[in-house]
């Protein structure tokens, strides 16, 4: 793999880890003084990594039966499904 793509993915994952519910609740484990940052940043990076494992393992079984563009579709409708039903519920004030 070569250094553009692997700044592509490293850049799309950060910035999709950036402020979601995952984060919210690290930053909630580190507040409370009886968890240990190091402890927290262990714990919340290996669990990054296993589910990060799971993703490329399914991705990968996955493009051995389904041709990648169909899945690249299957992905972008998803992300517009999300982004229209949250913008929905912001309008509808939920």
């Amino acid at each position: 793999m070569d250094a553009k793509t692997t700044f592509a993915i490293f850049g799309t994952v950060f910035l999709a880890e950036l402020g979601d519910k995952t984060q919210l609740a690290t930053v909630l484990f580190a507040s409370d003084r009886k968890n240990g940052a190091a402890a927290v940043f262990v714990a919340a990076a290996a669990a990054l990594v296993a589910s990060t494992a799971v993703a490329v393992a399914a991705g990968s079984t996955l493009s051995q039966y389904v041709n990648t563009r169909y899945l690249s579709i299957v992905a972008g409708v998803g992300f517009i499904a999300i982004g229209a039903w949250t913008l929905w519920s912001a309008l509808r004030g939920g």
